[in-house]
């Protein structure tokens, strides 16, 4: 499967000035986007893009390792930290693995936390001694920013602004800073199959390179090509649920590029926002009505969760 020539991103851009400028529109638009589409772009956001650019060319030092380097940091269960060599991942039901290898980081937590048992230490690379500083700071600028987009979720379901504040603090939220090789020109597979993301939300800094798809309601595959200093945001599995599927977590891929562009690798940093391990996921409150009765009567813990869909795509 290829990709065509690049096209225009299907999702109109929300502009964060809105967040404090007029947050009931910030609001409402996000959300009718998250509602149509599984699918939201946030321009304007206040990230600091020289961070963000030095963030990004230390993991392409990193993945330019030699693989018998990068293969001492594959640490951990779940590859929740640390490194995930090139044909590990497959999404739910694939035959074939994604073309992709990528590094986890995930939240550093207080020396004697409860969630310790649950969520690992980090993991640095001492061949890249610049690396913990640029992508920790990564890790938080997403981390915040998720917060801001739950604040105008919850508003948007009429519930508390601060409704997830404390289901996420401690949330096992992953950065995933991911590298995509050239692709040869008989390749099986694509970069990344059909698949929907297991956690919250995701956000997800622009890619240098296309192929960005979402499936929309009529099966057709909408590209994504979000304009530069724009963020792609979309709903989870875990919010999907919780949220009694007024919110979809909707389908997505990253299609190989069209043959000229074939010799060109890809790099994103997808940021995986989750709720605390011990966070009850059940339906929340106004999402269940006679017109959409409620589909998840029986409630799962979010690590529960995290580890039935882990096994899915073979991390476990």
């Amino acid at each position: 499967m290829t990709d065509t020539l690049p096209r225009p991103s299907a999702i109109e851009p929300v502009s964060f000035k809105l967040y404090d400028g007029d947050f009931e529109a910030f609001s409402k638009a996000l959300g009718d986007s998250f509602k149509r589409y599984g699918f939201a772009v946030i321009s304007d956001y206040d990230l600091e893009q020289p961070k963000i650019d030095a963030a990004i060319d230390s993991a392409k030092r990193f993945f330019a390792l030699p693989e018998e380097t990068k293969r001492q940091y594959v640490v951990g269960k779940g590859g929740q930290r640390g490194y995930i060599p090139f044909g590990i991942e497959t999404a739910k039901d694939a035959d074939h693995f994604d073309l992709k290898e990528f590094w986890h980081m995930g939240r550093d937590l207080p020396e004697g936390h409860r969630y310790n048992a649950v969520m690992p230490a980090n993991v640095w690379p001492a061949e890249t001694p610049d690396f913990h500083e640029k992508i920790a700071w990564l890790y938080g600028a997403l981390d915040r920013m998720g917060v801001k987009v739950l604040q105008a979720i919850a508003h948007y379901l009429n519930l508390p602004r601060h409704q997830f504040d404390d289901a996420v603090e401690y949330g096992n939220s992953v950065l995933r800073l991911l590298h995509y090789p050239p692709i040869p020109e008989h390749a099986t597979g694509v970069r990344a199959g059909a698949h929907g993301d297991i956690n919250a939300i995701t956000l997800l800094l622009g890619a240098e390179e296309g192929g960005l798809e979402v499936k929309d309601r009529d099966g057709q595959w909408l590209p994504i090509n979000p304009p530069p200093g724009c963020l792609v945001c979309n709903i989870g599995d875990m919010l999907e649920r919780a949220t009694n599927n007024v919110l979809p977590s909707t389908i997505h891929q990253v299609v190989n590029p069209p043959p000229e562009r074939r010799g060109v690798p890809r790099y994103s940093t997808p940021f995986f926002l989750h709720f605390a391990p011990d966070y009850e996921i059940k339906t929340l409150p106004g999402c269940a009505t006679p017109e959409n009765p409620d589909r998840y009567p029986q409630s799962i813990t979010a690590d529960d969760f995290l580890m039935q869909r882990l096994r899915e795509i073979k991390l476990l």
